[in-house]
């Protein structure tokens, strides 16, 4: 019998000591795996002459790395010892991302570094309708890549934390952190695969409508639609074929049908005839099909989408071409374009023609030094990173005619889609009521806290400060004017602000303040989404407080947090959602 024990101690022994040997080793290969995969991300999404062989030379590394990890994590020993409680949840968790990093390296990234590495290689020599050819071969490997990554991700989230080793928890949390970068890239490239070449006109002309929206003004989708111009695609070559500004659609009332749910929530605003008012709504869909509904009743025209941006996005898309020249010889340039179109122009033209022609010049120079960008090759790399920021920061929104492109679109962020999915939400959503361009000088920040769960259901506080930085003096009067005549005395700066919360799917308001006071609320869905709104005036150099109090299904996930743009980003803080027991 002692025999047989000291065999057991001894084979015990042998077993720990193999596992914390290959576990040094493991660790060593996976944190080597994980500096690889940082630089290969970096090298996809900021391409540069040296970018296909720093990938292919990352991937390689990191594969290898990722390859040595999960084999010294395999085997009889591994799998007992991660079965011993509470001991085995380190055990547990290197295994489980050294596998995570294998896949990654093998199944997902391949398809999406051959992907970046032909596609710069072909930007650079032939141009954009280069990068059409071929992309639909991709789609199969590139879906089976999204779906695997995201597997992996739900994977990786679930391993057991470990606070009480470092060094292991340091190794879970850097893996999860990419896995939450990679997941939307590697489902970007997939979508990208799947539409691109049809709606960039591969099958035959495509006709657009580029919408500017002026952050200065809210709206739901970002800001007041402006300047606007009609852009055709075919074969990858881009042409324009109109430029506007909102006078020019101000008049068409076309007929259009959102449903009862959009009609009573926005019928008071008559969003399909008035033309400053047809992105309420932050689903941008809505405005997407109302602009496509009036430049038809303009111009007869069919429109196979719509696409908008705003002056921030200029700004990025500039900064990649370099600067733009008006007729007059300014130069529109990254650092100041947000500034000639959202500020200068209101200070330099009283007159609302002369400042609106400005302002389509603007939109015409920007618009052609990007085509000019667009059908060449040396630069189109560095547009397509741009792009690629823009669309991470919700400042470009694609929509497209054709529902089966559509379909895939609202699969990502790009779409601006309101979701409809269950689960905890938290969307901030203000349109400027006053009609000036204040919103320029708009903070806003959002508080989610939630407390414990009581049964199947959890308290929730969203805290919302908005903070009006204008100067008391110094504006000019269209900037600071006043279209809503309120009944109450104001000063130059004063804003006024329609403020709307979103919540998740069967979320109720118990109570709602602002500034400690009982607030006026008025209810409303959209989307699935419960929706309360407040009007709130917001004087110059102040601040005011929206708080909000709601009962929610009791749910274990952060929230889902909608960030509308504006020219100033959204602060948005979220507390960690305590564990519902049972």
């Amino acid at each position: 019998m002692g025999r047989v024990l000291s065999a057991a101690l001894a084979l015990g022994l042998a077993g720990g000591g193999w596992l914390l040997v290959s576990g040094l080793f493991a660790r060593s290969e996976l944190l080597t795996a994980q500096r690889q995969l940082t630089a290969l991300q970096q090298s996809v999404t900021r391409p540069s002459a040296a970018s296909p062989g720093i990938s292919a030379a990352a991937l390689r590394s990191a594969a290898a790395h990722a390859a040595r990890a999960h084999q010294l994590t395999t085997g009889p020993a591994w799998y007992l010892a991660a079965q011993v409680p509470f001991l085995g949840r380190p055990v547990s968790t290197v295994r489980g991302a050294a596998q995570a990093a294998d896949r990654l390296t093998h199944d997902v990234l391949p398809p999406v570094v051959q992907l970046a590495s032909r596609s710069a290689g072909e930007a650079r020599t032939s141009g954009l309708d280069a990068l059409l050819t071929g992309l639909g071969a991709r789609v199969p490997a590139l879906d089976r890549a999204a779906r695997t990554v995201a597997d992996t991700r739900t994977m990786v989230t679930g391993l057991p934390g470990v606070p009480w080793l470092p060094n292991v928890e340091r190794a879970r949390t850097r893996l999860v952190t990419q896995l939450d970068r990679m997941t939307p890239l590697v489902s970007d490239a997939a979508m990208a695969a799947r539409v691109a070449p049809s709606m960039l006109g591969a099958h035959g002309p495509r006709r657009y409508m580029l919408v500017i929206q002026n952050t200065a003004e809210s709206r739901g989708t970002g800001g007041l639609p402006g300047a606007f111009a009609v852009l055709n695609l075919d074969q990858g070559k881009v042409r324009f074929e109109a430029f506007g500004t909102d006078t020019m659609l101000g008049e068409t009332h076309p007929a259009i049908d959102l449903g009862a749910e959009y009609r009573m929530r926005y019928g008071a605003m008559d969003p399909t005839g008035t033309w400053a008012n047809s992105n309420v709504s932050p689903h941008f869909p809505y405005a997407a099909r109302i602009w496509a509904a009036a430049w038809r009743e303009h111009s007869g025209q069919r429109l196979d989408g719509a696409i908008a941006v705003d002056p921030n996005a200029l700004a990025r898309f500039l900064q990649a071409t370099g600067p733009a020249r008006l007729p007059d010889g300014t130069s529109v340039t990254a650092a100041n374009v947000l500034d000639l179109t959202e500020r200068t122009a209101y200070a330099r033209f009283s007159d609302s023609r002369e400042r609106k022609s400005f302002l389509v010049d603007v939109a015409r120079a920007t618009a052609t030094r990007l085509v000019g960008t667009l059908n060449s090759s040396r630069q189109l790399p560095a547009l397509l990173t741009a792009v690629h920021d823009v669309v991470a920061q919700g400042r470009l929104q694609v929509w497209s005619a054709h529902p089966d492109e559509q379909s895939v679109l609202e699969t990502r962020p790009l779409a601006g889609a309101l979701p409809v999915k269950p689960g905890p939400f938290a969307g901030l959503v203000v349109n400027n009521a006053a009609g000036g361009k204040l919103d320029f000088y708009l903070d806003r920040e959002l508080h989610w806290i939630p407390s414990r769960c009581a049964g199947d259901r959890r308290s929730v506080t969203a805290r919302i400060t908005l903070t009006n930085r204008a100067p008391a003096s110094g504006l000019p009067p269209y900037v600071t004017q006043r279209v809503d005549t309120p009944p109450y005395p104001t000063r130059p700066g004063d804003n006024r602000l329609i403020v709307s919360y979103y919540a998740g799917t069967d979320a109720r308001l118990t109570s709602a303040t602002l500034d400690g006071h009982r607030a006026m609320v008025n209810s409303g869905v959209e989307r699935g989404h419960p929706v309360y709104t407040v009007d709130v005036e917001l004087p110059a150099q102040h601040s005011r407080t929206l708080t909000l109090v709601l009962d929610e299904p009791a749910d274990d996930r952060s929230p889902t947090v909608w960030r509308q743009p504006l020219v100033t980003p959204l602060r948005a803080r979220v507390e960690p959602v305590p564990a519902c027991e049972g």
